[in-house]
């Protein structure tokens, strides 16, 4: 089972599928289900048995390739080994051990940028789901928002042996995310100011996220963040906007059922990340984010995955479809 496991997730590594050119693995990947016999969509995002009501969820895109799939006997390395292409193959595997698909698969696009994928699934389709993202197989049932925000602090240039000329750009950002840290916890993501030159920096950027608990107000989050940065700068409030949410009952026992079944020990976790799950919730799904692998890894160089978690997720999916 564990070379099954390497050599379907070798292929899905290599095949390169950054955000905006996941043409070739949606071509793979459509091939690969309609050799189980499925009917198969792929216009944009690839979905098989679409008349389902209870769905596999997870995306096919990785942020920008950091690192080359490589194995160690236990983990394999790689981008996007982790974020999401271990639960792909773990759907892969699964749907080698069912005769009777219950369960819809959808392979989407865009997660890593603008979640355009989930956006159109989700216009089209409505349902259950079971969003895959790794969660080291715990289920998250508690899924974060998050406000994000980029800023272009202003200062005043001046040579840099006379800073009491200028206005340093910099020193001011630091000001603003202090003031900013006094109201809700935030990531710095990025700052971007100065120069070789000795001149006092007239312009930083930087762009932060704000996590949200269920039941925190991204919008009213998002107005008490504008009215601090406005007095530093021009501030743009990115594509990532949401609410947090608790998954409802219903699809949350249905997968606890078949983690037992699998015979596996359940556990719980927290989503601290935007994912495909909050648009499809906004649309109107019953959702719950799981999978195999460690969020802490994804989108660095060090991301990683332990192959025995894509086989114990494969023995989820399979309960699971029984249980359908």
């Amino acid at each position: 089972m564990m070379n099954d496991v390497v050599d379907i997730l070798r292929r899905l590594v290599e095949i390169p599928s950054q955000s905006g050119f996941e043409d070739e693995i949606a071509s793979f990947l459509a091939s690969k289900l309609e050799s189980f016999g499925l009917e198969v969509e792929a216009d944009y995002n690839v979905v098989a048995n679409a008349d389902a009501d209870f769905w596999l969820v997870t995306h096919m895109d990785t942020v920008t390739p950091k690192a080359e799939f490589r194995f160690d006997g236990s983990y394999a390395y790689g981008t996007g080994v982790c974020d999401t292409k271990g639960s792909i193959a773990a759907i892969l595997l699964a749907l080698g051990d069912i005769k009777d698909l219950k369960l819809g698969i959808a392979f989407l696009r865009d997660e890593e940028e603008g979640g355009k994928g989930s956006e159109v699934f989700a216009k089209e389709y409505l349902g259950k789901a079971v969003v895959m993202e790794p969660t080291s197989l715990k289920i998250a049932a508690t899924h974060y928002g998050v406000v994000e925000v980029a800023v272009r602090v202003k200062g005043r240039p001046a040579h840099g042996s006379m800073p009491e000329y200028g206005e340093n750009a910099i020193e001011k950002a630091v000001e603003m995310i202090g003031k900013l840290k006094s109201i809700h916890d935030l990531t710095i993501l990025k700052i971007e100011g100065g120069g070789d030159e000795y001149v006092i920096p007239d312009v930083c950027s930087v762009k932060l996220d704000f996590l949200l608990k269920p039941g925190e107000s991204a919008s009213n989050l998002k107005r008490r963040i504008v009215g601090i940065v406005r007095e530093y700068g021009e501030v743009e409030v990115l594509e990532e906007e949401a609410d947090g949410f608790i998954s409802g009952n219903s699809v949350t026992s249905v997968l606890e059922t078949a983690i037992k079944k699998a015979g596996l020990g359940v556990d719980y976790t927290v989503m601290p990340s935007w994912t495909d799950a909050i648009n499809l919730k906004t649309a109107g799904w019953d959702v719950v984010v799981w999978g195999p692998g460690e969020l802490a890894y994804c989108h660095t160089p060090l991301e990683r995955i332990d192959v025995r978690e894509i086989e114990k997720a494969s023995r989820v999916i399979v309960a699971l479809n029984e249980i359908l």
